[in-house]
């Protein structure tokens, strides 16, 4: 097994949309964008994860990692560190 594959934890990438994709639109890139092209980018990425057949593993993986860049899922990582906070909310909830 090569470290490409061995490199992948999961199955379910090997069945997600954006493989093969080009990666620069799910990660910012290294120079600066202004706001316009990042919407822009961020708009396609989600459009892929829209169709994504295992959008819901993707989610759950960068949650459970706290993946800090990209958009996973269909979320960005504003949306994923809203969504982390709501659950957490709802756990000391159910808790207490």
């Amino acid at each position: 097994m090569d470290v490409a594959t061995h490199s992948w934890e999961y199955g379910w990438q090997w069945r997600a949309a954006c493989r093969g994709e080009d990666s620069g639109l799910f990660f910012p890139p290294g120079e600066l964008e202004n706001k316009d092209q990042r919407l822009a980018r961020e708009r396609k990425a989600k459009g892929i994860c829209a169709i994504c057949p295992v959008r819901i593993e993707c989610l759950e993986y960068a949650v459970r990692i706290r993946e800090p860049h990209g958009i996973w899922g269909g979320l960005t990582e504003l949306e994923r560190r809203l969504l982390i906070r709501e659950r957490d909310r709802h756990t000391l909830r159910s808790v207490g």
